[in-house]
């Protein structure tokens, strides 16, 4: 029902009904979200609300940007217009629990972005949108701290592409292109994945490093703590 399953291919793709229950599910996580994460007792009903805009923005452009990209490998994996940066700042804003769910949903709308036209196990699906998109959360472990954004930037797209890497060394070893060097075959899904990954992750840090950018990042930072 779901799922439309292409046996002697060996893989499936989700149905209209599955990308209807996709967003169904993604709905809900957010619905659970705003009644399961509850504020601290001393927390102003005012400030909740500004994290959930904040947060829903972050989600909404992190979304619409991963839609533009300047560079995008044949076997998927594509350089966006700072999309990571969007998730990680959440994390960086609200800490790791936010950060966390938010990343998750996001994994959930790459799945619906790209995921469900080559399903061939559910570990695949995890390793490869789920479980990578999810660990830019972790962004929150660095949160309040002295450059925060920027460490917690780079763990979480660090943790991406090992997650990226690990589906390549489990489902993707067989679409290694025949010129590339046999004698660094054992280390291709990380080059492969860390490639456009780590060109997005250096464009973005130069560009947080730019003063005016980490003075405007701090003065959206303090409107969502106010």
């Amino acid at each position: 029902m779901f799922l439309e399953v292409f046996k002697e291919d060996g893989y499936a793709v989700l149905t209209t009904a599955g990308y209807v229950a996709c967003a169904v599910a993604v709905l809900l996580l957010l619905v659970l979200t705003t009644l399961l994460i509850k504020p601290k007792k001393d927390t102003k009903p005012r400030w909740q609300a500004k994290k959930l805009v904040f947060s829903a923005v972050c989600l909404a452009l992190a979304f619409i940007l991963s839609y533009l990209q300047p560079y995008k490998l044949p076997w998927g994996g594509s350089v966006t217009l700072f999309s990571m940066l969007f998730i990680c700042l959440i994390g960086n804003w609200y800490g790791l629990r936010t950060g966390l769910v938010v990343a998750f949903t996001y994994s959930i709308l790459q799945f619906l972005q790209g995921g469900g036209t080559y399903i061939l196990t559910p570990l695949q699906v995890c390793c490869d949108y789920f479980f990578a998109f999810t660990a830019l959360g972790f962004s929150g472990v660095f949160a309040g701290k002295k450059n925060g954004l920027l460490k917690g930037y780079l763990l979480g797209i660090f943790l991406r592409g090992a997650f990226h890497s690990i589906g390549g060394y489990l489902y993707w070893m067989d679409y290694m292109p025949e010129n590339f060097p046999k004698a660094l075959s054992a280390i291709y899904p990380i080059v492969y994945n860390y490639s456009y990954i780590l060109i997005e992750g250096v464009v973005t840090v130069l560009i947080l490093c730019i003063p005016a950018v980490k003075s405007t990042f701090a003065r959206i930072k303090q409107m969502t703590e106010e």
